[in-house]
């Protein structure tokens, strides 16, 4: 038995469905729940180990491994796609049980407490966290392309994008606090008890009117989910392909790779100038590149979300991208400036805002190109894609010798952010979901009739 979506118990709370701001608020609060562990695992204890003695190569194997996860989650998409309770939703069953896992595995942290050179077990730990923060992030990544509006999905970057800096940043600072004053297994306990918290609110809200709770409460799938619902492997693997392969997508993939390979280029530059060129330590490089990465948090959330609701999607990456072909010419030929504190200051605090505004301008046509059956996906392979530009531009910092230093590699991505502008005008992406647009045409009788 289906329940229909537009009966609800009048004793219900209002469903995701049902209400904007509580869309909105969710995936916020869910995002900032994937930097709580984020900003422990990559900042906090790596900065704790490194006070505390730890070699830099003990300290890169962490990290390697607590990173390892966020580029193994293409099949996770796959199996939230496949197998879910629908009669909970198609999505709330994987993040509760997500984060119930990060809360189980920092607790376990927090009771085995590894010291600063127990390099395996913080490794595992790291690996183990983060493996399931990354089913998390699927999860709400999905839940956002099932539930958001087509004029809500420019607020909703800027949420989920705002939020998970903001996590990481508050994160950064309180675990980092509370290792100082009380050690690391305060810190574990503190990241747990605001994750749980945040468990209890999506417990307690449910994706559509008329669905269960808990898998033991009362409540029905919704009908709509029941007709997207894949129940086989092979119309997964399918609609995943056909939907990846068209023309659109397959030129917006270009899109993503050149915002991915600008993220891993600025990322790698930052501290080499920022050390190198104005002769910074590196504390007072953390220090400013956290700042960055909070006004990036605050302005995806505000100035993100109203630029991409007044001009849309398209015209919104045009102008980000404009302001960043600005950036890497003025970088390129500001060369003498970069041993001044604050040029380099005033660099570390643009580039890391503009990139979430970016990031929150492609997003919504990110989420129009994806199929409803297979969203999850679809859309993980989407910021896979930006996730592996990362890594080439990271690879591109290696060619610094051989093109004459670090200023040539601005103007590389300045060329790229030409061919994105060049691309953005001349390609008609859709301003609907893909099976919205298709459902609408069969609906009014456009559909082409077989041959």
């Amino acid at each position: 038995m289906v329940s229909d979506e537009s009966t609800c118990v009048a004793s219900e709370r209002p469903a995701l469905s049902e209400s904007r701001r509580l869309r909105l608020f969710a995936v916020f609060i869910l995002y900032v729940a994937q930097g709580v562990p984020i900003g422990l695992l990559w900042f906090a204890i790596p900065a704790w180990m490194a006070a505390n003695g730890a070699s830099a190569a003990n300290v890169a194997y962490v990290l390697g491994l607590t990173a390892l996860p966020w580029s193994l989650k293409f099949g996770n998409g796959f199996i939230m796609d496949r197998y879910t309770l629908l009669a909970m939703g198609r999505r709330r069953i994987w993040v509760i049980g997500a984060q119930m896992v990060v809360v189980i595995g920092l607790l376990v942290c927090a009771v085995l407490s590894p010291a600063a050179d127990d390099i395996w077990l913080l490794a595992a730990m790291g690996f183990g966290v983060n493996a399931a923060t990354a089913f998390q992030d699927v999860a709400v990544d999905g839940l956002a392309v099932d539930i958001m509006e087509e004029e809500e999905r420019a607020r909703a970057g800027g949420m989920m994008f705002g939020g998970q800096s903001i996590g990481m940043a508050v994160s950064t600072a309180s675990t980092g606090a509370a290792i100082a004053a009380y050690g690391p297994s305060a810190a574990y306990l503190l990241a747990a008890l605001f994750i749980g918290l945040i468990t209890l609110f999506v417990i307690a809200t449910r994706e559509r009117p008329g669905e269960r709770l808990l898998p033991w409460t009362s409540g029905e799938p919704t009908a709509a989910n029941v007709a997207i619902q894949a129940d086989r492997w092979w119309p997964v693997l399918k609609h995943t392909f056909v939907a990846i392969i068209r023309p659109v997508s397959m030129i917006w993939l270009a899109i993503l790779l050149i915002r991915g390979i600008q993220n891993g280029v600025m990322t790698g530059a930052t501290p080499l100038i920022a050390a190198g060129s104005a002769g910074w330590a590196e504390d007072r490089i953390s220090a400013i590149s956290g700042m960055g990465q909070l006004v990036g948090g605050i302005v995806g959330m505000t100035l993100g979300g109203i630029v991409g609701d007044r001009l849309g999607a398209k015209r919104a990456s045009l102008l980000f991208f404009a302001c960043w072909l600005a950036l890497n010419a003025a970088m390129f030929l500001a060369q003498p400036l970069w041993s001044d504190s604050g040029f380099v200051t005033a660099f570390m605090l643009v580039w890391r805002p503009l990139d979430t505004l970016i990031a929150v301008a492609l997003l919504p046509v990110s989420m129009r190109l994806c199929n409803a059956t297979v969203a999850a996906t679809q859309f993980t392979l989407y910021m896979a894609l930006t996730n592996f530009g990362i890594t080439l531009g990271a690879l591109l910092l290696g060619l610094d010798e051989r093109i004459g230093g670090i200023a040539p590699l601005f103007m590389v991505i300045g060329i790229l952010d030409i061919a994105a502008i060049a691309v953005l005008l001349t390609v008609r992406f859709p301003e609907r979901r893909i099976d919205e647009l298709v459902t609408q045409e069969l609906r009014s009788g456009g559909a082409a009739a077989p041959n």
